[in-house]
């Protein structure tokens, strides 16, 4: 078996590490392969707006001419900045059930981060803000909600083997057709909007939403006051993102928490079009684009993904107000039966306690690993 650098510049190197996903998971029902833009941008060194603050790496395995895995490794400056830490990053790793694949994948990855200084390892966590974190341990029967990682139960052993330890569960919960928010949740929101003068902004067009991309950015940054495991957003990140959202959102489903003029807070609701993605294979063109369209009308599914109040407002009721109102416009939408509350952090316990006591299921559990290297 061998371990390969591709070269992202070469067609056919990037093509390898792209397709080798298909190749596993074509059996899997309920894998959701990436879009395919999104996931050749990653690769592209002059497109993607990580590689102006920091740099990647990409492997594969190869035994008798034939991919067996792959794996990214990640300096992300930002990161390191923000969390004063030197850490690599682990993500887009796929693999065989064989540990000689995953250790020599992981070796690799370890060369590289030791030669820029970095002295630990942490992962799944990948180049944006949008990308989804950690390794799939509960849930495995379930779709994964957009943009969110699935993968076969025998990963975590695979990356326990390679000596990454535990280091907490991002959690995902469901809401039912038969889900009813307590009344006590709707009281204590109308009380935040009356006492701390809150109200929450309404958008009617895609076009309105886009007038938000700059003050979501300051607010997303702002919001990571007193928060670890994150990293601040430039304008060409936001930009990027702000082009994958708002593609796919229904404005109703967008909540922006306001005081005065002042954008404090938000929680973003997506239609899922995931079926619709397994049926192109992440393809846009020639016909792909039109299936999205269509699934995001009739789909049953929701994605609450993405949350966020700044710290002088947390704890204050008005994470209730936010779930108060998603609540109210997706029982607005009676096609909506499903909804999936996406990764809810390990380091955001109190979020997590209260959307519990909610009584919603986390039906979903992601792990979070972390190893320490020596640095040369």
């Amino acid at each position: 078996m061998d371990i390969l650098n591709i070269d992202t510049a070469n067609k056919r190197d990037m093509q390898l590490f792209l397709d080798f996903p298909f190749q596993l998971y074509r059996d899997v029902s309920q894998w959701v392969p990436p879009f395919d833009s999104d996931a050749k941008r990653m690769l592209d060194r002059k497109k993607h707006p990580f590689y102006q603050h920091s740099a990647a790496e990409f492997f594969i395995a190869v035994k008798a001419d034939r991919v067996v895995g792959r794996l990214a490794v990640l300096d992300h400056r930002p990161y390191n900045e923000w969390n004063h830490s030197q850490t690599a990053f682990v993500y887009l790793f796929d693999a065989e059930n064989d540990q000689n694949i995953s250790r020599g994948l992981f070796e690799a990855a370890f060369q590289w981060a030791r030669a820029r200084g970095l002295t630990q390892v942490y992962g799944p966590k990948g180049f944006s803000a949008l990308d989804g974190m950690g390794l799939l341990v509960k849930g495995f029967e379930h779709r994964p909600a957009l943009g969110i990682a699935y993968n076969p139960d025998y990963y975590a052993a695979l990356w326990e083997d390679a000596g990454f330890e535990n280091t907490g569960d991002v959690v995902s919960g469901y809401l039912g057709p038969d889900f009813v928010m307590p009344e006590k949740v709707m009281k204590v929101a109308e009380l935040v909007q009356q006492r701390r003068g809150l109200r929450i902004a309404t958008y009617k067009t895609r076009g309105d939403l886009k007038q938000l991309v700059k003050p979501m950015k300051n607010l997303y940054n702002s919001a990571l006051s007193g928060t670890t495991d994150n990293f601040p957003i430039t304008d060409e990140e936001v930009n990027m993102m702000a082009e994958q959202l708002i593609s796919f959102a229904d404005p109703r489903l967008i909540k922006i928490v306001m005081k005065g003029d002042e954008i404090v807070g938000f929680m973003f609701g997506y239609p899922d079009p995931s079926a619709a993605i397994q049926r192109c294979k992440g393809k846009l063109f020639p016909f792909g684009w039109l299936d999205i369209l269509i699934e995001l009308r009739r789909t049953k599914w929701i994605n609450l993904n993405g949350a966020g109040l700044l710290e002088k407002y947390r704890g204050s009721g008005g994470t209730a107000l936010l779930f108060a109102e998603m609540y109210k416009s997706v029982r607005s939408s009676p096609h909506f039966l499903h909804a999936d509350v996406v990764q809810i952090g390990a380091e955001n316990d109190k979020m997590q306690r209260e959307i519990a006591g909610l009584g919603i299921d986390f039906y979903k559990a992601h792990r979070m690993y972390r190893k320490s290297i020596t640095a040369t």
